[in-house]
């Protein structure tokens, strides 16, 4: 039987609502809480397949998990140096955050593990975070000279701290030098050309660790232990947030409340996009939620004209670039994106996959080599679409059937990798 998914088109979305945990940080609870020195409970975690691939590798590492219920987890923490050799490959599923920080952590025992992923992991580069960790005298091999998975990471004496300036920022492999950094002998540094997403810096501090901080670089020293917190309230992922800000802005009568959303300054581009596009979003209730600062959104519909940027924002927006895609499709004139060759190797090659299927829509949309050029304002009609399995494409061109004249999506249920209800929502925010 054909696995497709009909979307028809909404009018005046109205609800008030929460969204799902966000995702980096509930990948981050789980593995810190691992490495700390008493049980942490999760709360607001978020039940996805790349979440619980975490929770699984965690498991086969020796760490107890309970869970309370379907969002809140108890993480029974055996210290830095207490992991356990698995008996079995480690799967990583869909998730490239499960496996670079696992990768950084995993590269410091005194035990083998090997990795694998899905068919689209094993495809996805791995010597950015293989390059640096090798520097710091870790031994990992993985297929084709050390490119892609399967991968083990066979045990070394030490690690040596290392001076890394990243070629291009990204939150995941600094992630995974600063965790292998926090066993090496010495200080390692880590220099970013843009500060990407700050999370795991932020966990740090939650565990009682102190991160030395200047200009783009962040500095981290062995750490002896963590100190863990009672629970850890993850906050509502903006990343999800983002289609229903687009829905709202692009879909006329429309006004969302939305409850609870991260606001961390490294993951706040999409809303500046947005103001600059003309969206009407008040941000309300501002407050903190540990380190990570929290507020609600209240958008109403809006016209919105087309905008250009870059590389320079890249980092804290590269996510949500098929839904800001939609949003230029519907804003008056052109809007222009470079800076974003990362999306290439993503869980798909989302520049080609946004140019190729919202084409289909009537789309106007060249991709180039790092970016997009979309002409708003084309003629849409209906069609049938291919998510490629990716998760932001299916609920991307859902959010642009929505506004437009419906779409029947290939392959739908892949929004279960970050965002397992949110064909439910749509439906509610419809009625």
């Amino acid at each position: 039987m054909k696995d497709i998914m009909k979307i028809i088109a909404g009018q005046g979305l109205k609800g008030d609502f929460f969204i799902p945990g966000d995702k980096s940080i509930s990948h981050r609870s789980v593995m810190f809480s691992a490495l700390g020195d008493k049980p942490v409970r999760i709360k607001n975690f978020l039940n996805s397949q790349d979440c619980l691939s975490t929770v699984k590798c965690i498991q086969a590492l020796g760490v107890k998990v309970d869970f309370i219920n379907e969002n809140e987890i108890v993480i029974y923490g055996k210290g830095i140096h207490g992991l356990t050799e698995p008996s079995d490959v480690l799967d990583a599923g869909n998730s490239g955050t499960t496996l670079r920080l696992m990768m950084g952590i995993l590269a410091a025992q005194p035990f083998f593990s090997t990795f694998t992923g899905d068919q689209s992991l094993r495809k996805r580069p791995m010597r950015r975070v293989i390059n640096p960790l090798s520097e710091m005298k870790a031994k990992l091999v993985s297929r084709e000279d050390s490119k892609y998975l399967p991968l083990a990471i066979i045990p070394v004496d030490k690690l040596q701290a290392i001076n890394y300036a990243m070629p291009m920022a990204s939150a995941q492999v600094k992630s995974a030098i600063l965790l292998a950094g926090m066993y090496a002998e010495g200080e390692t540094i880590v220099t970013e050309p843009y500060t990407s997403r700050d999370h795991t810096e932020r966990m740090f501090e939650t565990f009682g660790v102190k991160l030395r901080k200047f200009g783009t670089s962040i500095g981290i020293k062995k750490v002896d232990k963590f100190v863990s917190p009672e629970e850890i309230v993850v906050p509502g992922d903006i990343s999800s947030a983002a289609f229903w800000l687009v829905a709202a802005s692009i879909i006329p009568n429309s006004k969302l409340i939305i409850r609870n959303i991260g606001i961390n300054p490294t993951r706040t581009g999409i809303l500046d996009v947005l103001k600059d596009m003309g969206a009407n979003i008040e941000i309300v209730n501002e407050k903190w939620s540990g380190k990570e600062p929290v507020a609600d959104f209240i958008v109403r519909s809006a016209e919105l004209k087309g905008v250009t940027f870059g590389a320079e924002i890249m980092p804290r927006l590269i996510d949500e670039i098929p839904i800001l895609t939609v949003a230029a499709m519907f804003a008056e004139g052109d809007t222009i994106i470079s800076g974003a060759g990362e999306l290439r190797v993503k869980e798909t090659d989302r520049l080609a996959a946004i140019e190729a299927e919202f084409t289909k829509m009537g789309a106007k949309i060249q991709a180039t080599d790092d970016g997009l050029i979309i002409h708003g304002k084309a003629a849409l009609k209906e069609a049938e679409c291919y998510s490629y399995h990716d998760h932001r494409i299916a609920m991307a061109l859902a959010i642009a059937g929505m506004a437009a004249h419906g779409v029947t999506i290939q392959s739908p249920h892949c929004v279960d990798i970050s965002y397992p209800n949110f064909y439910t929502v749509l439906n509610e925010l419809k009625k």
